[in-house]
């Protein structure tokens, strides 16, 4: 199949919601998610289809030139959450809540409205059970959350580095554990990042949330990449990414490349995932 012009049978018919999200996980149908950052970008997505955006704080390392994403503050946030939704008026779109911006709930609050009132239809926050609290709070008032557990990279200090979670049976009782208690709180989305694929598996059979792989196997609900990662712009790319643009030559046909191959579980293979 060739990929270049995106068609209008590839374009979004209608805007994506939350309902939208529930009856594909309830139908066994996979949806799709980019991490970007721009308008181009975002117009680019939604006429290739892809479900859900995620403008996530990987703009530190990606965009602004960190180490990690530790730096990324609000303003940074809002800046590129204007920017994909001024891009896009189909994709749901998601909002990281950067490092120490929801330490409290009261706090979570004020910055996840601000994130909100730019553009998002919904806030990622990454922890366990501790933020089962904040998550309640939020959705009791209207905000949507998508949670995110496994490898976490605002923690990269606490772990020492990105390293894959969940390898040891108490670790991994302790990820599932918190996917259920977040679950239970309200979050209509959760991220399984690097993390063995049965583990991610046994998550997405115990959840009424959509679950979102990143290096988690190919039996989540979705997957997620980085768009810099979709076209080979990333360095040294981690082993859960691949390029999709050296198979495509354009960047409408790598998008939906990755698109296809996600859906029908030809993305992740087995060189992409952790046991």
């Amino acid at each position: 199949m060739p990929y270049g012009k995106p068609t209008e049978e590839s374009a979004l018919a209608k805007s994506v919601s939350i309902n939208t999200l529930r009856k594909m996980k309830q139908e066994n149908t996979k949806f799709v998610c980019v991490s970007l950052y721009d308008a181009p970008m975002s117009a680019m997505a939604q006429k290739t289809g892809i479900e859900v955006l995620l403008v996530g704080d990987s703009l530190g390392m990606t965009v602004l030139g960190y180490d990690d994403t530790i730096p990324v503050t609000m303003e940074h946030m809002i800046y590129h959450v204007e920017a994909v939704r001024r891009g896009n008026s189909k994709s749901l779109i998601m909002g990281d809540m950067p490092f120490m911006t929801y330490a409290t709930p009261e706090q979570a609050m004020q910055n996840a409205t601000r994130i909100m009132q730019a553009g998002a239809h919904m806030v990622k926050l990454e922890g366990g059970e501790w933020i089962a609290e904040t998550v309640k709070m939020l959705t009791d008032r209207g905000i949507p959350v998508c949670a995110h557990v496994g490898l976490t990279p605002q923690y990269v200090n606490k772990f020492g580095g990105f390293r894959v979670q969940g390898r040891s049976e108490e670790q991994a009782q302790v990820i599932l554990n918190d996917a259920k208690v977040l679950d239970e709180a309200g979050a209509d989305l959760v991220v399984l990042e690097c993390i063995p694929s049965q583990l991610a598996k046994t998550i997405t059979e115990s959840v009424e949330m959509s679950t979102i792989g990143i290096g988690a196997g190919g039996d989540t609900d979705a997957q997620v990449l980085v768009i810099n990662d979709i076209l080979g712009l990333t360095e040294r790319p981690p082993k859960f990414s691949k390029n999709f643009l050296e198979e495509t030559a354009s960047i409408p046909g790598a998008l939906m490349k990755y698109a296809d191959d996600t859906r029908n579980g030809v993305f992740p293979s087995e060189e992409h995932i952790f046991v």
